[in-house]
């Protein structure tokens, strides 16, 4: 299966920093729009999330910086299914640079399926269900994220 890729762009003049690389807060806004690409893919996009209320909450999310970015490089997000249950959803995300596989950083996050009139968590809805069991379909094939599920811990 293709991967799937959630998220292109181009890093900004005003996302870069003092050193020429991409800032840490803007490899968060890039893995941001790629989750809500991945919404618009399970049926969570802006006309449906107005029409049922119900939308995704991160409850975590961590970022590894792999390699550095600098100013106008292509980026793509690829985005892989970990696991979901009734309410939550685990996923993977990995910057690439245009014309190479390597991982530039990686962000796993969980989210939470929440009706926004509580907000509560809520099961989710028959179709996202559907959708997401779909998509899990084609990534079974995905081996599972080396970094996925890694701790910050000092070792020893």
């Amino acid at each position: 299966m293709p991967a799937l890729i959630t998220y292109r762009t181009r890093v900004l003049p005003e996302w870069v920093d003092y050193n020429g690389h991409l800032r840490d807060a803007y490899y968060l806004l890039i893995f941001s729009y790629a989750t809500d690409a991945l919404m618009e893919r399970i049926g969570l996009d802006a006309d449906a999330r107005g029409q049922s209320g119900h939308s995704l909450f991160t409850l975590e999310a961590h970022i590894n910086y792999l390699h550095e970015v600098k100013l106008d490089t292509e980026v793509w997000v690829q985005t892989q299914i970990i696991g979901f249950d009734k309410k939550r959803l685990h996923l993977y995300h990995s910057l690439h640079r245009d014309g190479s596989d390597v991982a530039l950083a990686a962000s796993e996050q969980m989210l939470l399926h929440v009706d926004l009139a509580g907000p509560t968590s809520t099961p989710f809805g028959n179709h996202s269900l559907a959708l997401l069991y779909e998509l899990e379909g084609t990534q079974q094939d995905l081996a599972r994220p080396a970094l996925a599920g890694r701790i910050i811990r000092l070792p020893g």
